[in-house]
């Protein structure tokens, strides 16, 4: 069997609610963005979750200490579109990383990156540090994805599902080159870390958009301080087909129950409205995100 559309998520840092009301949120977030932004009620579409927490904590986010659950907004009006007045929304530590990170190029000290990975993105330092558990968070991907060879793929992957997205793209190039990804999406990637593309360029070669992917879109809010370097389309180059990543500035509007804001936050971006509207496309056979 096989021949569909399928959306393939990989979720991001730190450990998360159990592992099938986290694929419901992600599917349900999906479904509102579509909703609200696009107007149109999505039919039913299969949706695999890759889901890696479980081979860095020992149980699951409970109801109780999860402070950043999925829930609908309180409007039922489109989610925020990206805007140029949007601009300025760049985080202090942005700021600080585009005018210092160029030394990270010179010299090939990262202090900048170290603060960033070690301290606010923990489990990605470990994800390259801990080869055994990076083996494995990779092993569920490449299932999936092999799983699914016969279908168009859009792989949604959030944060330092990314990198692992990333990594298996590259990996599938010499292990698999037949496979295809539609599209691929990232959104509060780390990908323009020095430290990270580093840890790319030693593994796979070069920096580069993966071969196994036709298109690929980047998500990044100004105000994230996971994509404080993310411009993805002029720090990696083109692939085989001549394709590079697409950059797009979006605002990702999560609040927690308490009101404040997460920039950061996976269910932010799959409801902003450039992200439901590549979806729409996909599913309605282009597979390719819309102009803009």
């Amino acid at each position: 069997m096989g021949g569909g559309h399928v959306v393939i998520g990989i979720h991001g840092l730190a450990n998360k609610p159990p592992e099938e009301e986290k694929a419901k949120w992600w599917l349900a977030a999906i479904r509102e963005g579509i909703e609200r932004n696009c107007a149109s009620v999505p039919a039913a579409f299969p949706f695999d979750f890759v889901y890696w927490a479980s081979l860095r904590y020992a149980e699951p986010l409970g109801s109780d200490s999860n402070l950043e659950p999925y829930r609908p907004a309180a409007k039922a009006e489109a989610f925020p579109r990206y805007t140029p007045e949007e601009a300025g929304r760049t985080s202090l530590v942005g700021r600080l990383y585009h005018k210092l990170g160029w030394l990270e190029h010179v010299t090939g000290l990262t202090p900048l990156d170290d603060v960033i990975l070690e301290y606010r993105l923990d489990d990605l330092w470990n994800y390259h540090q801990d080869s055994a558990f990076r083996d494995a968070a990779r092993a569920r991907l490449l299932a999936c994805l092999r799983g699914r060879r016969a279908d168009r793929i859009l792989l949604a992957a959030h944060s330092m599902g990314s990198i692992i997205a990333y990594d298996c793209l590259r990996i599938l190039e010499r292990t698999d080159p037949d496979l295809r990804v539609d599209h691929f999406v990232t959104m509060g990637a780390p990908l323009g870390l020095v430290e990270v593309q580093a840890e790319i360029a030693a593994e796979h070669g070069s920096v580069r958009m993966p071969d196994t992917a036709l298109a690929w879109t980047n998500l990044t809010d100004k105000a994230d301080i996971a994509t404080v370097a993310a411009v993805l389309g002029d720090e990696f180059s083109v692939n085989a087909r001549g394709a590079k990543p697409r950059d797009v500035p979006v605002i990702n509007a999560y609040r927690r129950p308490d009101g404040t804001p997460n920039h950061h936050k996976s269910y932010g971006y799959l409801r902003t409205p450039e992200f439901s509207e590549i979806v729409q496309a996909f599913l309605a056979g282009s597979g390719s995100a819309p102009a803009g």
